[in-house]
């Protein structure tokens, strides 16, 4: 029976990426506070909060420097906007140190509230920008199968999960999605890393030369994916594919929105993993997540052509209330000087070693076929054969029940496509915090083993090979 808390939720909310039906049945996990890089529910019970919420409260649970910054903030100047010339201090000083730290040359930035209002922004930018150029064929948009990249009309067509498209009407058209750069599923036998991204290099030419490169505008990509099922690239993936859009004048946009800021080691995943992009959307652990904030980076053609567009038309058309707000640029000040102080990003590479030798420790379970990752962020496949990759149904939940279970050990993870399992703590996690994790993952994973004899369930073919 649901507590009067749990009853009340359920009658009254909206969870998405929910079972909404289930979910009637089962009710809300009521967290009521934190602190580190653990979470409490409502009767006290802690959880090492093992996904840093959304992949994004990088300085965890708590962090009084940052509710200091918010609350000097609001007594200030609690609210402004930066339409029709008018500005803030915060927001200056904020996109002047932003513009410092991208790994893509920047001239301006441009504000958002989050991650898929930045990426509905680089469509936006990419369309206006070839208008400007007067190049109003090349809009199409290219991503990969499995990436992630929001959810408005727009950043939802780019991403590439069939939850986001099915019955949404989607994806628009013009957005097109090369092949998901998976090597462990979608590898041929006997492929190697690097002949997997001379593949799928070869692959997106030949989709880039049927749809016309006259009319591809832009690829977009996660330097790891991170909801398609904490995917980090085969070797070789970036370099091999942006030969392929450097010879069509295809511009390379670098979702940030979870890699950026130091998850894996280095301030963006574009520098840990070669990228050149053109343009950056970042947001989340911009502010730790304490406040909603994202934004993306705004090379000079583009700003030329923005510009030229906006003199012509009158106006640049495009912006929300909220971009820019003074206490979310306040907060990601203080962040952005907390990473800085304490080498919270050296910290991850530091970390690192330890992280991933505990993740690949996992590879030897029975149920997991592949456990791989970079910085601090990893993912695991749980599958029926290790030997022939083949998985369980999907309709069984295997990866949901692994994640039940660890939540029941006092670790929240989450469960993703394909029967993934992701990890992907705050960043100011310990070296035994990090042991207490994986300790708690192996014993989920071991009731879930247990679990899977008990209901008998059985292999079904493996998809991809």
């Amino acid at each position: 029976m649901l507590s009067n808390l749990a009853a009340r939720d359920v009658e009254t909310l909206v969870h998405p990426y929910t079972n909404l039906a289930a979910f009637r049945e089962t009710g809300p996990l009521v967290l009521e506070r934190g602190h580190g890089v653990w979470v409490y529910d409502t009767d006290g019970r802690p959880y090492l909060e093992g996904m840093a919420g959304l992949w994004c409260t990088a300085l965890g649970y708590s962090n009084a420097e940052l509710a200091e910054a918010a609350a000097e903030q609001f007594a200030r100047l609690p609210f402004s906007h930066l339409f029709s010339g008018r500005s803030h201090d915060p927001a200056i000083e904020l996109a002047e140190t932003l513009k410092e730290l991208m790994p893509a040359p920047t001239s301006k930035v441009f504000f958002t509230s989050s991650g898929s209002e930045a990426n509905d922004t680089q469509v936006k930018l990419t369309w206006y920008m070839n208008n400007a150029l007067g190049r109003p064929r090349k809009k199409k948009i290219i991503s990969q199968l499995r990436g992630y990249h929001g959810v408005t009309v727009a950043s939802a067509s780019m991403t590439g999960l069939p939850a986001n498209h099915a019955d949404w009407d989607l994806p628009l058209p013009g957005f097109l999605h090369a092949a998901c750069p998976h090597h462990y599923r979608f590898a041929q036998a006997g492929e190697s890393e690097a002949d997997f991204s001379t593949r799928l290099a070869a692959e997106l030419d030949a989709l880039i030369q049927r749809e016309d490169p006259e009319t591809v505008a832009a690829f977009i990509a996660e330097p790891v994916m991170g909801a398609g099922g904490a995917i980090t690239p085969p070797a070789g993936y970036f370099a091999k594919i942006q030969a392929v859009l450097e010879r069509y004048d295809v511009r390379l946009i670098a979702d940030e929105v979870i890699c950026g800021f130091g998850r894996l080691g280095t301030w963006f995943g574009s520098e840990a993993l070669g990228m050149r992009p053109a343009t950056v959307s970042f947001a989340k652990a911009l502010t730790s997540a304490y406040m909603p904030l994202g934004g993306v980076s705004i090379d000079e053609p583009l700003y030329q052509a923005m510009l030229a567009e906006s003199g012509k038309l009158g106006t640049f058309g495009h912006g929300t209330t909220y971009s820019g707000h003074p206490v979310a640029c306040a907060v990601a000040l203080k962040t952005l000087e907390i990473y800085r102080r304490d080498r919270i990003v050296e910290g991850v590479a530091e970390k690192a070693p330890h992280f991933q030798a505990r993740l690949a420790g996992l590879g030897g379970h029975p149920l997991v076929g592949e456990a791989r990752g970079i910085g601090l962020i990893g993912g695991i496949e749980i599958v029926a054969d290790k030997a022939t990759r083949a998985q369980f149904d999907p309709k069984a939940g295997v990866a949901a029940r692994c994640v039940a279970f660890a939540q029941s050990e006092g670790l929240i993870v989450r469960f993703l496509a394909g029967d993934r399992v992701a990890v992907c703590p705050p960043l100011v996690i310990r070296p035994d915090e990090i042991d207490a994790l994986f300790d708690r993952l192996a014993r989920a994973l071991d009731r879930t083993a247990e679990w899977i004899a008990a209901e008998g369930l059985q292999a079904v073919p493996a998809p991809g090979r």
